[in-house]
């Protein structure tokens, strides 16, 4: 598709921010497992986090795809910084945005849209991950509290000192699930020590636990009891914006490939004279190109305000395997310098695995598609409204 005017200076506005300012430094947060608030801060000032939130509260109701573009140049360069604003807006102030209260909207969305302060949305539980519809984190009504009691885990954002709010989910009742907002440092919540990940390095991904926690009943978001119907409708979106970051860096493997293959000889000529390499360069310009059509055309459905479900299936199910496929064939084509953890290449290998997991693996993501086409049994049918994984 042909981007306007006004989404291709975003997009370049970022690319450029992504070359000159995250390229540089990212390999020593990663490498350490730092979190990179100063790079986050930054991208708050141009206007990433705030790009779909409404004017308001300080966003510029710009769309998904605007979002995407922008997800799409920072995970050419790094994917812990791109999953780290995709986590923090599609589940996080997406949902404030879509479904909270007036009162809640002013008091957090202002410091979400300018990058100020992040959002994480504690769903997977270690008793579940794709079967979602288990919920075994419960939240009663005391007076004008909720106390909560429960156990999350693999939670993006959860333990940054940019972290504002935790939206949580938590069974309210039989059959019931609904959404509440925690502010860190209410009693009874504990965050845990930061994963040892083998990927996404530079993002902060933590344990929740809820030991008799009191929030205000205010704090519930949305309707009481829809919680589960409201972050259903809001992964789609956040499956269309994981293929956008699965797209940028098979993009990126091929940019760092390509630029290898010219420069490196052996035999006497570049490498990338060779038909085994030439081959591999022009399979994974194939599978980037297509995953970016997949990715901006369910965004554009999606801004279109048509039905997207199944186009967010196929762009994330389809980007995923193609950063998979591409970051292998890059490793391939540095040969052992591929194996070595200061090149960009091998931070995408760490990191793309996770993307066939996250926002749904792609075996639902298969059964969403296929449903999509009549052809699995009602039993199969109904069990896909549980089915998730974060």
């Amino acid at each position: 598709m042909r981007l306007t005017h006004e989404q291709a200076e975003f997009a370049a506005a970022v690319r450029e921010f992504a070359e000159t300012e995250i390229r540089p430094v990212i390999g020593d947060y990663y490498e350490r497992g730092a979190f990179p608030a100063d790079l986050v801060r930054d991208l708050g000032k141009l206007g990433v986090f705030g790009v779909t939130l409404p004017e308001a509260y300080g966003g510029a109701e710009a769309g998904l795809l605007m979002l995407c573009l922008a997800l799409e140049e920072i995970a050419r360069v790094d994917s812990s910084v791109a999953v780290t604003v995709e986590a923090s807006v599609t589940l996080g102030s997406e949902g404030l945005a879509k479904y909270g209260t007036e009162e809640q909207k002013e008091r957090w969305l202002p410091r979400m849209a300018a990058g100020e302060g992040l959002c994480a949305f504690a769903l997977t539980e270690p008793s579940g991950g794709t079967d979602a519809g288990r919920t075994d984190t419960r939240a009663r009504l005391e007076g004008d509290h909720w106390v909560i009691d429960g156990a999350k885990c693999f939670i993006t954002n959860a333990g940054t000192a940019m972290t504002d709010l935790i939206v949580a989910t938590a069974a309210t009742g039989p059959d019931e699930v609904s959404c509440i907002a925690v502010e860190p440092g209410a009693p009874g919540l504990e965050i845990g020590p930061e994963y040892s990940k083998v990927g996404w390095r530079a993002s902060d991904t933590r344990p929740v636990y809820f030991d008799g926690c009191r929030v205000p009943a205010e704090n519930l978001i949305g309707v009481r009891g829809r919680g589960f119907t409201q972050f259903l409708e809001l992964l789609d979106s956040g499956r269309v914006a994981l293929a956008a970051l699965a797209t940028g860096m098979a993009q990126g493997c091929l940019d760092e490939s390509l630029a290898h293959a010219k420069e490196r000889e052996a035999f006497g000529k570049p490498i990338a004279a060779n038909q085994s390499i030439a081959f591999m360069l022009a399979d994974m310009r194939l599978r980037a190109h297509t995953a970016r059509l997949a990715y901006q055309d369910a965004a554009e459905r999606a801004d279109a305000g048509e039905a997207f479900g199944t186009d967010a299936a196929i762009a994330k199910l389809y980007a995923s395997q193609a950063a998979v496929e591409n970051a292998r064939e890059a490793t391939q084509i540095f040969g052992g310098y591929g194996f070595m953890n200061e090149t960009a290449v091998a931070r995408a290998w760490r990191d793309c695995k996770i993307l066939e997991i996250g926002e749904g693996t792609n075996e639902v993501q298969r059964m969403l598609i296929a449903r999509s086409l009549g052809v699995l049994s009602s039993l199969q049918q109904n069990s896909l409204k549980y089915e998730f994984c974060t």
